[in-house]
């Protein structure tokens, strides 16, 4: 085989093992599976087939990525998280069996102009507190009223907490009692939770919760002890070079990195086209010889160095960790002042997806 060995190897049983210990958390509600973004980068269509006999649902940003879902044999409903853009969307919506998230006047207009057979289950966003999609609560009150008609058996009304990973952050608490006041007023169902809240706010666990980042093994929002989430990537990338410079030489461009001993750098075939973040900081840990190692200069497109100096049985073509089983991507996130979700969606397709069990 030719090319890089540059590979983000995608466990599988670990997405299920993780879906099932945070849909424990809430058993008295159903829990879907936030597959957008090509399922955060893992693949969309392997983690959704891992899935097919645990989660009832998925859930999308938007019918492009349903849609793609639908051609590669996945039957579960899908929820159309950022809704439609036409009314001849809502149409297809209800052909594919789609879910849609109504969160403009426009929607509600467009699913009352479809037959009432021929209508897609829905929705209803409500804007607690995030502002940035929803029907304000200002307005819910007469909106849901005025379109009673549309109110189906199934229809939930949703929101999303803008603080849920902050544990002691009343705010929490605000948003979830508005939402649940305002489904029970209606005698519809609600759903708020996310990851975080899933696990550290009880009382927003709805008739449904939308399981996003934990399915893919990141905990560093999940403040419960009894969780044992496993990391679904882990990115790896050969050495195909080292060299040794002395003290006093430099490293990459603009000679940002200088050595300040006698030192092996091992360079390693990935970079920020494959979607390693350009801004990490020098010191940004790897894994190699189950022990850390260090970057050293500026991140390149193509390729990365690391300091390998403690490493006598280093060789060119060893496979260094990028974050993953040793390493956690929300630890590399820090270093390069973002946060995980941003790095696990930006391997790049060049980065080739190995789908391994166990």
């Amino acid at each position: 085989m030719f090319g890089r060995s540059t590979y983000a190897q995608i466990n599988v049983t670990a997405a299920i093992d993780n879906f099932r210990q945070m849909s424990a958390l809430a058993v008295n509600s159903k829990t879907l599976a936030v597959i957008k973004a090509d399922a955060y980068g893992h693949g969309a269509i392997a983690i959704a087939n891992a899935l097919s006999d645990e989660a009832e649902r998925f859930a999308v940003a938007f019918t492009d990525e349903a849609v793609h879902l639908r051609e590669h044999g996945i039957v579960q409903p899908i929820l159309l998280l950022e809704g439609v853009m036409s009314e001849a969307e809502m149409a297809l919506a209800y052909e594919l069996n789609f879910w849609v998230m109504l969160h403009r006047s426009e929607h509600f207009e467009w699913l009352r102009s479809l037959a009432p057979s021929q209508r897609p289950k829905v929705w209803i966003k409500v804007d607690t507190g995030m502002h940035r999609l929803g029907i304000g609560l200002d307005e819910i009150h007469s909106v849901l009223p005025e379109f009673d008609d549309l109110l189906i058996e199934g229809t939930v009304l949703c929101s999303h907490l803008a603080c849920a990973d902050e544990k002691h952050n009343s705010f929490n608490i605000q948003q979830s009692k508005q939402l649940e006041e305002l489904a029970l007023s209606h005698g519809l169902g609600f759903s708020m939770a996310n990851s975080a809240a899933l696990s550290q706010w009880p009382m927003t666990h709805g008739s449904w919760n939308r399981l996003g980042i934990a399915l893919y093994g990141c905990a560093q929002s999940i403040h419960n002890i009894s969780l044992i989430l496993k990391p679904v990537m882990t990115l790896t990338a050969p050495i195909i070079a080292l060299r040794s410079i002395e003290k006093g030489e430099s490293v990459g461009y603009a000679q940002s990195w200088v050595a300040q001993r006698k030192t092996t750098i091992a360079t390693v075939a990935i970079g920020y086209a494959d979607g390693y973040p350009r801004h990490a900081r020098v010191v940004t840990p790897a894994w190699l010889y189950h022990q850390r190692i260090s970057l050293v200069g500026r991140v390149s497109m193509d390729m990365i160095t690391f300091d390998v100096t403690n490493l006598a049985q280093v060789e060119v073509k060893d496979r260094v960790e990028l974050w993953g089983e040793h390493l956690s991507v929300e630890e590399v996130a820090e270093c390069a002042s973002t946060i995980s979700y941003e790095l696990l969606t930006s391997v790049s397709p060049r980065v080739k997806r190995r789908y391994v069990d166990g």
